[in-house]
């Protein structure tokens, strides 16, 4: 494993041990030639999967990727990153486990969207927002008032 400060080709693994949802290896890591310490982490990879973009363009799925829309979403929100780490992990799971090796990037959207409903409503809000691209205050009401809607509670233009 390459050392991320300083390019050593041959750094050590000091420590090895399951993460907290056992879907990966987590290892702290020595480099000989710098002396940092850095962790990495080990996961099985199922498949290779091809993520189909509305325009059409197709590029592999990227776990940092996924991982970091949700985070961005979830910025400076009280959610802990192992909940974040588990979600990801299982949006990954799901789609290996669905036998295809391409999936449309919507699909993985909605995917998204159902875990952060219920990891945290303003993060589902924020994502949503530029998931379905909203573009005036209105988009945000409406869709607010759908939110409100589910939870029972009477949205804007319901009748009660």
């Amino acid at each position: 494993m390459r050392c991320p400060y300083c390019g050593h080709l041959d750094t050590q693994v000091k420590d090895s041990r399951p993460s907290e949802d056992h879907a990966a290896i987590r290892r702290r890591r020595l480099c000989p030639g710098c002396g940092e310490r850095f962790t990495t982490f080990e996961r099985v990879q199922l498949r290779d999967l091809m993520v189909v973009k509305k325009n059409g363009q197709r590029a592999p799925f990227d776990r940092d990727k996924l991982a970091g829309s949700i985070t961005m979403a979830l910025r400076k929100r009280p959610v802990d990153m192992e909940r974040v780490e588990h979600l990801v992990t299982d949006i990954q799971r799901r789609l290996e486990n669905s036998g295809e090796s391409e999936v449309s990037s919507s699909v993985i959207g909605e995917m998204v969207m159902a875990g952060l409903a219920d990891l945290d409503q303003v993060a589902y809000v924020r994502f949503a927002s530029v998931y379905r691209n909203f573009r005036e205050a209105k988009d945000f009401e409406e869709f607010i008032g759908r939110l409100a809607g589910d939870g029972g509670e009477t949205g804007p233009g319901d009748d009660a």
